[in-house]
């Protein structure tokens, strides 16, 4: 299915007085989603644990400023 088929098959599944916020918001969460089953495909993952890591990191390293 092309780009082009897919954003008008949602835009087909939506309420005929949907806003144009809401249509954005659709089509972002359709490329997020296609973003990441492209990195799942190409193994750009990491475990839980690895996620646990980074995040802890993240918080040291904020507080350590």
């Amino acid at each position: 299915m092309t780009d082009e088929q897919e954003v008008i098959g949602a835009l087909n599944a939506m309420p005929d007085n949907v806003s144009l916020d809401e249509i954005i918001e659709e089509l972002r969460i359709m490329n997020a989603v296609r973003r990441g089953r492209t990195a799942i495909a190409e193994g750009r993952t990491k475990t839980q644990e690895e996620v646990e890591r980074l995040v802890e990191s993240w918080a040291t390293n904020r507080t350590a400023r």
